[in-house]
């Protein structure tokens, strides 16, 4: 990659670095917030859900005028609004207040993925995007490594809200950056598209074979994943025995093997194959989610080997994933076609996580039941995601890069 690629790029890493710990901090806060809050699993999860479905509302009505604006404005309007609604979560005094406060947030934060993705793809070539997904993908993989940990840190040391206090000040210090080095990415308007015509683009989507499938992948993508994240830290705490001031571990463990993994992966995908490389890592992936789902009292070093090969499966297959997601549309309609395709992901963890919160149920000693019920649906969508990507590779011969 070029050197003005490799900067805007680890930028796009920073930055979504902050947005992905503001959304995967909430989750392991679960096993602190339900006991102070007497929350059920079905309430800590709507207040998980509440940025997923606020983020799907966002990022629906960003299909009509993203590619109206410079990407460059639009996200970092997007991204100030976000760290907004990020220091109001630090002040939330209950379920209703940090439900407002997450849903602000996640108004904002759904115009921040599209963004991110759109800018990636306008900016670099296909043949060194799977790079540039693997450096995008260490954005998360350095909220595991840092991020998670350390908020839990500061969780369990100072008090929960701690963390977003942290968030919002690094991504006010982001934002100088953002306005200098990222350049403006609006070679799309010079050709603007009409309101009428962003419509019909709109419909013409539901038309268009690739882009379906590549709408349908993504889905059930992020769906598969997510549906036994928001309950895993409850579940080790109460159900596995994991003490609370070691579940740091997990994510620094976790976040080191995704990080390290996201790389290789990428240089992989670009040079076998993505859909080849997806398909091994998804594969392997549910064998990890069985153990996962269906973990015994085991040994700390046992759950920490357990989780480092999880995270490094799944980065496996969202970065080639996302990779192929991509290409299915032509740089004019990218903006409209990353807000859907952030739409539909926003919507996915949302319904992932509601159902979470359906199935399982926890007792008096706030014990996760079921959980091994998410696992073995997990299971059955990243299978049938599988047996998509190969409908999906062969639509995109057909796609103009």
């Amino acid at each position: 990659m070029k050197r003005n690629e490799v900067i805007l790029v680890a930028l796009m890493a920073l930055l979504n670095f902050t947005h992905i710990l503001d959304f995967m901090i909430m989750m392991p806060l679960g096993n602190i917030l339900m006991p102070k809050w007497n929350l059920t699993t079905s309430e800590f999860s709507i207040i998980v859900s509440s940025y997923s479905l606020a983020a799907f509302v966002s990022a629906f009505f960003a299909i009509f005028f993203a590619d109206k604006f410079d990407r460059k404005k639009l996200l970092l309007f997007g991204y100030s609004g976000f760290l907004i609604g990020t220091f109001a979560c630090a002040f939330a005094f209950g379920t209703y207040s940090m439900i407002l406060a997450r849903t602000f947030t996640g108004l904002f934060g759904g115009l921040i993925s599209a963004q991110i993705l759109s800018i990636i793809a306008d900016v670099i070539p296909y043949e060194r995007r799977g790079r540039a997904m693997g450096m995008l993908m260490g954005g998360f993989a350095l909220a595991s490594v840092i991020g998670v940990p350390f908020g839990l840190f500061l969780a369990n040391t100072y008090d929960w809200y701690y963390p977003f206090l942290v968030v919002a000040i690094f991504g006010v210090l982001l934002l100088p950056f953002l306005f200098r080095f990222v350049p403006n990415v609006n070679a799309h308007l010079t050709n603007p598209v009409k309101l009428k015509e962003r419509i019909s683009n709109f419909y013409a989507i539901f038309s268009n074979q690739a882009q379906i499938t590549a709408l349908g992948f993504s889905f059930l993508l992020i769906t598969g994943h997510f549906i036994i994240v928001p309950l895993i830290n409850p579940y080790l705490v109460y159900n596995v025995g994991v003490p609370q001031e070691y579940t740091p571990l997990i994510y620094l463990v976790g976040g080191i093997c995704s990080l390290i993994s996201a790389q290789i992966i990428g240089k992989l995908a670009d040079s076998y194959g993505k859909r080849t490389v997806f398909v091994w890592a998804a594969v392997i992936s549910t064998f990890f989610v069985v153990l996962i789902t269906n973990m015994p009292h085991w040994q700390l070093f046992i759950v920490l080997g357990i989780f480092g090969f999880w995270f490094s499966s799944s980065t496996g297959r969202t970065v080639p994933g996302q990779a192929m997601i991509t290409q299915a549309v032509t740089s004019q309609t990218r903006g409209s076609f990353m807000s859907l395709n952030s739409c539909v992901q926003s919507l996915g963890t949302g319904f992932a996580s509601l159902m979470s919160g359906w199935i399982t149920y926890s007792d008096a000693k706030f014990s996760i039941h079921n959980y091994n019920y998410l696992g073995y649906i997990s299971i059955t969508l990243i299978l049938l995601c599988v047996l998509l990507s190969y409908q999906l590779e062969r639509k995109l011969q057909y796609v103009e890069v």
